[in-house]
């Protein structure tokens, strides 16, 4: 498979590239070295441009960061919608058949909450692009050694097990899951022919990284 990424140095994307390299003819577009083998480095606005030309069957974007590290709304919101927009037009534009991105548990355009609301309209909007099949990964809180400091993040993930005893039946979706797993279930998905639009919460990210 011919498949084009962003977001490759991030918590879920480092650990995923090498998956996809092993298997398919794997093209990494971002603003700093990933390692991959084939990648092309340039400003988030670029990166459309930089796709041009290459052929794809499969894009995957693990782009994404926070309001706090971003600095402002507008740049959070640069990176977490118009980044993943433009890649993902670029993406079907050349080709692509099978979309997937890593969204958030409790992601809902119609949510009073701005970023969940953000997450559920680039969701709806990457699906109205016409990719045959959409795979949309809702994990809950992330666990890993991110590359940045995220304080809330970590004091969640010291709490995870605690609170992973309490998140029981539908309440799994917010538990804690490693990112890695994340990972392994996008590397399987690539796999997966069916179309349709698919949401996969951390019971079914867990099953399909098996």
């Amino acid at each position: 498979m011919r498949v084009a990424m962003i977001g490759a140095t991030g918590l879920i994307g480092r650990q995923l590239w090498p998956l996809l390299e092993r298997r398919h003819d794997l093209l990494v577009l971002g603003r700093r070295p990933s390692g991959a083998v084939q990648e092309k480095l340039g400003a988030m606005a670029d990166w459309p441009g930089l796709l041009a030309g290459h052929a794809v069957d499969v894009a995957i974007s693990t782009l994404g960061t926070t309001r706090k590290a971003a600095g402002s709304w507008a740049a959070f919101e640069a990176v977490d919608r118009h980044a993943v927009l433009a890649f993902a037009a670029a993406a079907r534009k050349a080709g692509g058949h099978q979309f997937l991105i890593v969204s958030s548990s409790g992601a809902d355009a119609g949510s009073r909450n701005a970023y969940l609301r953000l997450k559920g309209e680039v969701e709806e909007a990457i699906a109205a692009l016409g990719f045959e099949r959409v795979d949309v990964l809702r994990p809950g809180l992330l666990l890993g050694q991110r590359s940045e400091r995220r304080i809330g993040e970590g004091v969640g993930q010291l709490l995870s097990p605690l609170l992973n005893r309490l998140l029981v039946g539908s309440l799994d979706r917010y538990a804690g899951i490693d990112a890695g797993l994340v990972a392994t279930a996008m590397a399987a998905l690539v796999e997966r022919r069916e179309p349709g639009l698919f949401r996969h919460h951390n019971r079914e990210i867990r099953a399909l990284a098996a």
